[in-house]
């Protein structure tokens, strides 16, 4: 057993909330049950009205505001409402805290794009959401579990290499490792697990990891980093990323533009109307 290894087990992993428990349950049948999903969602009220809070965001793009979970269903999909809902119970095993909420952002905007570009690729657009959603979900392990301690790491690093670093010098394990642990936990696609535990290295050089067998997940890691840090680096990402996962380049460069366009022209519209 690695240092790594005795250090993770000395970290609490929370434990996945029932309502999401049995909701992962009716996403694995061939068919879901559409109401049922409805009716487990909406089982908990408070989990229910911050589902319709998201949804009912700029982001979205929903032409006027959705009333029930139901209706939100109808227009967005069993999917997209139930990665919402994913986020909004991640969320919520975790306390507040004004250090987090740029790691629940960035998660709600790396979810969505690699959920739509997974569906524009054809890409598991499941798997692809949640591989966004928890891909720095460590950090808030780290923070529950070492909070004085790791409050300044988060201030001083630059990036999440250099956080890498100061998370093993100071602590003896990395969020990435911490996030793959939790997404494993919570019985994940074992590709979104694998984009979680490789997303600092895959996001720094570009290289997919080999002994991954479905690496489409870190190619659009890597292309939804690029949009959310530096739009103007896509195509070189893509063109790099791409084929290590046998997708087209330019094909996936084509279609991640047009899901940030599609929710950039949401936000906008929003604003106008």
């Amino acid at each position: 057993m690695t240092q790594s290894s005795r250090r993770l087990l000395d970290v609490d992993i929370p434990a996945q909330p029932d309502v999401l428990v049995r909701l992962s349950l009716l996403l694995a049948e061939d068919e879901v049950d559409f109401n049922a999903a409805s009716l487990l969602i909406s089982s908990d009220m408070a989990l229910a009205a911050a589902v319709l809070k998201a949804v009912n965001s700029a982001m979205y793009g929903l032409r006027g505001r959705v009333q029930s979970v139901q209706q939100a269903i109808t227009y967005l999909g069993t999917r997209e409402v139930a990665s919402v809902t994913f986020e909004m119970g991640l969320r919520a095993v975790f306390p507040p805290a004004p250090e987090l909420e740029p790691v629940w952002e960035r998660a709600r905007v790396r979810g969505l794009l690699m959920g739509r570009i997974g569906s524009e690729l054809g890409v598991d657009a499941w798997a692809a959401h949640s591989a966004g959603l928890f891909e720095e979900c460590g950090k808030a392990v780290m923070f529950r579990h070492a909070t004085e301690r790791y409050r300044p790491m988060l201030k001083e690093a630059k990036n999440d290499e250099e956080l890498l670093l100061l998370e093993h010098t100071n602590i003896g394990v990395s969020h990435d490792t911490l996030g793959a642990a939790l997404c494993e936990s919570w019985g994940l696609a074992p590709p979104a697990v694998d984009s979680v535990r490789y997303h600092v290295i895959v996001n720094s050089t570009l290289e997919l990891p080999m002994h991954v067998q479905r690496r489409s997940i870190c190619a659009l890691s890597a292309m939804a980093h690029a949009l959310m840090t530096d739009p103007d680096t896509l195509d070189d990402v893509a063109r790099k990323v791409a084929p290590q996962a046998e997708l087209d380049p330019l094909l996936a460069a084509r279609g991640a533009r047009r899901v940030q366009e599609q929710i950039e022209m949401a936000v906008e519209r929003a604003k106008t109307d």
